[in-house]
């Protein structure tokens, strides 16, 4: 190349990537939308779909290039919601990272929560300390979790072609959810709730009859989303044959969870690398060979029950466990130390704030310094993967002995996943675009970070 050259003479220029006839839809009729189309003789038509749009799943901008109803190229724009949650995290303590994490994928806090926790844990060494009683709960909230992340994607996934009623008692269940998580965190969502070495606090009096109520409210109505849509002939032909990935296309893309399930792999963390015992516990994979989108239904369908003979099992082991410990005995990693809320249900039980107060003035300096200073992790880095609800969750931890993480990097399965949406909605029509992508069940707030 000579100096005269144009270094970047061979690159597309920056707008002709995106240029053509673009059309942002908001609602009006179609005719409208390409009255300015004249008579040019272009006959590709872009269309914005998003970022504000409802049927995209949070903030997620869709550049479909259509001709008449059928998509012939479809591209994701993500970045509209970005938190800068990862590089946060580098300037509070580690404990004090789980109040950021927890807010990525906010349908699936605690999948978040425990994942950065293991990993923090596998730095300090101390994955065999952690009490039975924090892990039991532990897998307690997330498959509670993964119960109301699926009733999230099944109910606004019914809204989007029509099937108001699925929504309305999709939310009726996670609601019970929600509350049974108010009940033991003291939140709705984005908890902070699992710290490393264990868990903030035990189980609240009464929350072991709230589970089990929560549980046989759960066996009487969760067959009602199969009596709606299993068989429902509406139902089926919109969710049949759309959005189609066979596994040979999961596997190129590195998808995971119900999308590659509902292919016909059977590939679940939870089995195959167990982590807070879930090699203890008796459930299966489900798994469709449809690859398209009613079979992942199917599959989110399913795991809501077998979450449910987690949930019951876990009930079950914490009825034996009364006053065992939840979080590691070392004081140097436990924090904060174990509070116990005072009568008038608001703030420290008098009996500790008199303790750090007045009793023991390591006590105070110990509380203080952990508090604000935080404990130290060995230098190193640690990979942790969980099966979150939509997929492989991976946290990288990098520590350089300080009281802060160096790096932290998520492995969002929505990130990953989203990949498919051009594979799943090229070919297709401009209507199948919403059931395939609600069948990848995206969270932009773990795909942005």
């Amino acid at each position: 190349m000579t100096e005269t050259q144009d270094p970047y003479a061979a690159f597309a220029d920056a707008r002709d990537t995106t240029e053509g006839k673009v059309f942002t839809v908001t609602g009006q009729d179609w005719d409208s939308v390409v009255s300015g189309l004249g008579d040019e003789p272009e006959e590709r038509i872009v269309v914005n779909m998003g970022p504000q749009h409802p049927s995209t799943h949070g903030v997620l901008r869709l550049i479909l290039e259509i001709e008449g109803e059928n998509v012939t190229e479809a591209r994701c724009g993500i970045g509209y919601l970005h938190t800068g949650i990862e590089k946060n995290m580098e300037f509070r303590n580690w404990t004090q990272g789980v109040t950021f994490c927890t807010r990525m994928d906010y349908l699936a806090p605690f999948y978040n929560e425990t994942a950065y926790c293991l990993a923090i844990e596998r730095l300090l060494g101390i994955e065999d300390q952690i009490p039975e009683k924090a892990n039991v709960m532990r897998v307690l909230l997330m498959e509670l979790n993964r119960i109301s992340s699926h009733l999230v994607c099944i109910a606004t996934g019914g809204m989007e072609i029509g099937a108001l009623t699925v929504m309305t008692i999709g939310f009726r269940e996670r609601e019970m959810t929600l509350d049974l998580f108010e009940l033991i965190t003291g939140l709705r969502m984005n908890h902070a709730f699992i710290r490393p070495g264990g868990v903030a606090q035990d189980l609240p009096a009464g929350a072991l009859d709230k589970i089990r109520e929560y549980i046989t409210w759960m066996n009487k109505h969760l067959p009602e989303y199969a009596e709606l849509c299993n068989a429902n002939p509406i139902f089926k032909a919109r969710l049949q044959d759309v959005g189609y990935l066979d596994l040979t296309g999961c596997m190129a893309l590195g998808i995971s969870g119900p999308p590659l399930r509902a292919a016909g792999y059977g590939l679940d963390l939870r089995k195959s690398q167990p982590y807070c015992g879930y090699e203890t516990y008796d459930f299966d994979v489900p798994t469709w060979d449809t690859a398209d989108s009613y079979g992942r239904f199917r599959v989110r369908l399913q795991e809501m029950w077998e979450s449910l003979k987690i949930v019951e099992q876990c009930a079950d082991r914490l009825a034996k466990m009364e006053g065992e410990p939840v979080m590691v005995a070392d004081k140097k990693i436990g924090w904060p130390s174990q509070l116990a809320v005072g009568n008038d249900g608001m703030g420290n039980s008098l009996d500790h704030i008199k303790h750090i107060m007045g009793e023991s003035m390591e006590a105070l300096i110990h509380h203080f310094k952990l508090v604000t200073e935080g404990f130290r992790v060995p230098a190193g880095q640690a990979y942790v993967a969980i099966e979150s609800p939509r997929g492989e969750l991976g946290v990288h931890l990098v520590s350089d002995g300080g009281t802060k993480p160096y790096r932290a990097h998520f492995r969002d399965p929505s990130f990953a996943n989203l990949q498919a949406m051009p594979i799943l909605c090229e070919g297709s029509q401009v209507a199948d675009v919403i059931v395939a992508v609600a069948s990848l069940d995206p969270v932009m707030g773990g795909v942005d970070r």
